[in-house]
């Protein structure tokens, strides 16, 4: 299968292997693919969550091969020839079996940025250990700091697998290519969800250094433990967020909620009055429904937002307004992202092509001859 690139994108003339796994590696790869890059993804004989139509593998044809037979490792080995890059999720050592590995791939093509996806990285103490997001973000300390008083509440995947994982592979693959280009050397890019997790911690790390980070739940500025800066249930059940985090927004918003005289709002900046001024908070969201607060809020320098569905941020007048969802096939998904001024990034539609590896590796060369 081919590739039609609509509108081309930044990343145009970029050619990258990905090696279907799941978690972040598909997730990278459906970015490159979104910002113009040409990439065959290699799955598996047995059924994998890579197919047609999914959100995650747009843009990119799927070849199926078994690796583990040689002649199908050496058609993947002649592929990579003519790639700038490969993406690869699996555990250490996986690749090295199937005789993939590093060594091989950049004897075969120097310049080749290969990228690899894991949990705990390459090398350490549990490099060779399962886990999944969860554990990534509770070994890094982000997790400690997410939740109740009660306990810790896993943020969805988005702070490892995707915050943590896919975009710090996406931000080393494109480092990588730029000194290739520059060097004409590729390398390996070790990319681990643990790694990226703590990176992302880095302001909780200069606060704590200043004193200015409590190790407890709902206690610190960005965690629910300010008034203004948190969500409050409505009279409907629905909720609303509040980030009035400077002096001047919770004016406003204090102004607009008819407080902008009562004693409490003064001493919004010590901790102390905290839970007083969240319990008036939360006693006067609840007497209207988030619509009603909608109507009264949005669009003001209060710094407010509804707290949507998926399906319903999809229908939301500002989201519609920039097409930050698009509808492909009946399924409603997120657009690209981010905007380019020049190249826009698309979603790429697929066509007949080359079926084998053997059919992509061919053409691969011929069109880089």
């Amino acid at each position: 299968m081919a590739v039609e690139n609509v509108g081309g994108g930044p990343l145009e003339g970029v050619r990258v292997v990905e090696f279907v796994g799941i978690g972040p590696a598909p997730f990278a790869a459906m970015l490159l693919a979104d910002m113009g890059a040409e990439i065959i993804a290699i799955d598996r004989p047995e059924p994998s969550r890579f197919r047609p139509g999914a959100v995650l593998s747009r843009g990119r044809p799927s070849i199926v091969a078994d690796l583990k037979d040689p002649a199908q490792r050496d058609q993947a080995l002649r592929l990579l020839e003519s790639a700038d890059a490969l993406i690869e999720g699996f555990r250490p050592g996986v690749m090295e079996r199937l005789g993939l590995g590093p060594d091989v791939a950049l004897a075969r093509n120097p310049r080749l940025v290969y990228g690899r996806m894991t949990g705990w990285g390459q090398s350490g103490p549990l490099a060779d250990s399962a886990g999944h997001d969860i554990n990534y973000i509770a070994l890094s300390g982000a997790l400690a700091a997410i939740g109740t008083h009660e306990a810790p509440i896993p943020p969805l995947n988005l702070v490892g697998d995707y915050g943590g994982g896919a975009l710090y592979l996406v931000a080393g693959l494109l480092a990588a290519l730029l000194a290739a280009r520059r060097t004409g050397q590729g390398q390996v890019v070790d990319c681990a969800i643990c790694d990226g997790v703590a990176s992302l911690m880095a302001m909780a790390a200069e606060m704590s250094a200043a004193g200015r980070w409590r190790e407890q739940r709902g206690g610190n500025l960005l965690d629910g433990g300010a008034p203004f800066y948190r969500t409050y249930r409505c009279a409907d059940g629905e909720h609303i967020a509040i980030g009035a985090l400077e002096p001047r927004f919770f004016a406003r918003l204090c102004e607009l909620l008819g407080l902008d005289g009562d004693p409490i709002v003064s001493r919004r900046d010590d901790p102390a009055h905290w839970p007083a001024l969240s319990e008036k908070l939360a006693a006067l969201f609840a007497t209207r429904t988030r619509e009603e607060w909608r109507a009264l809020l949005e669009g003001t320098d209060a710094c407010f937002a509804p707290v949507l569905t998926l399906t319903e941020a999809a229908r939301h007048p500002h989201l519609r307004a920039r097409g930050a969802f698009v509808e492909i096939d009946g399924v409603v998904q997120p657009a690209p992202a981010p905007r380019f001024s020049r190249m826009p990034a698309a979603i790429r539609t697929i066509s007949d092509g080359p079926q084998t590896l053997a059919e992509a590796a061919a053409a691969w060369r011929r069109e880089k001859a």
